[in-house]
């Protein structure tokens, strides 16, 4: 009985910890981009006490095994990449993925990372930058002289320049695809950075090869969805109370021995 008590233990710790993915989704359903995590779950090793197939007689085999489970474990947190709804918020600079892809930022260690948070701002230089500074990748300056901006689907950024300046090509977004998106290791900031899960970055013009075409106006918003969010939370407290049952009823039956043996 001492065992049970160990494997319930376990499945309090994981639903504690399927708990925090869930409050995590929950937290950031306003963040711009942001995909939701799923918590996965793992049977631990088994105690083999009699093997399946072994011999009854000579002439019989057992039909099934004797084998005692040793609870349950956390074996990862996979991100759901799907597409989250479309904001429309009117502002110039603020740019959607509509389909496949990640936007390219340069870190302030040269290294580069991606976002689906296309929330871009201009630097004290013209630069398009995210919210926390970092500058997008190919760069993208914006003339002192430029009255309005526009954001092709296909990436194409061109300037309308003041006193009748005419238009003016201002350079190219490219975004990122990769082969599993899932194998990507969020770092905080709405960014992700590539692993050797993820696969190399496959660089492509928007709209091209696959990859997913851009929407100027508009805000991608997180994919969490509130109602599931609430039904995974009443299934993981139900779920963490049973455990927590199964401790109370060996912690009795173990009471109930001592004082009767």
């Amino acid at each position: 009985m001492d065992a049970s008590l160990w494997v319930a233990k376990t499945g309090l710790d994981a639903q504690q910890t399927r708990m925090n993915v869930i409050s995590n989704n929950l937290a950031n359903v306003n963040t711009t981009g942001f995909k939701r995590d799923r918590a996965v779950f793992e049977d631990l090793l088994y105690q083999n006490i009699k093997q399946p197939g072994g011999q009854t007689t000579n002439n019989s085999q057992s039909p099934t095994g004797f084998m005692l489970g040793t609870g349950v474990k956390i074996n990862a947190t996979e991100k759901l990449h799907m597409q989250g709804n479309m904001v429309n918020s009117q502002a110039p600079l603020d740019v959607a993925i509509t389909g496949d892809g990640y936007f390219q930022i340069q870190m302030p260690d040269g290294t580069t990372s991606y976002s689906r948070d296309g929330n871009f701002k201009i630097s004290s230089t013209g630069q398009m930058v995210t919210s926390q500074g970092f500058p997008l990748i190919p760069a993208i300056t914006i003339p002192n002289n430029a009255a309005s901006l526009t954001i092709g689907r296909d990436g194409t950024v061109s300037a309308e320049l003041v006193a009748g300046g005419g238009a003016q090509n201002i350079g190219q977004i490219q975004i990122a695809r990769f082969v599993n998106p899932s194998g990507l290791k969020p770092i905080g900031n709405n960014l992700y950075d590539s692993s050797q899960a993820s696969g190399q970055a496959q660089i492509l013009q928007p709209g091209l090869n696959g990859a997913g075409t851009l929407n100027q106006g508009s805000l991608e918003a997180s994919n969490v969805n509130v109602v599931e969010e609430m039904v995974n939370m009443i299934e993981t407290q139900r779920a963490y109370e049973i455990n927590s049952k199964a401790v109370s009823a060996v912690d009795g039956m173990l009471k109930y021995l001592n004082q009767n043996m």
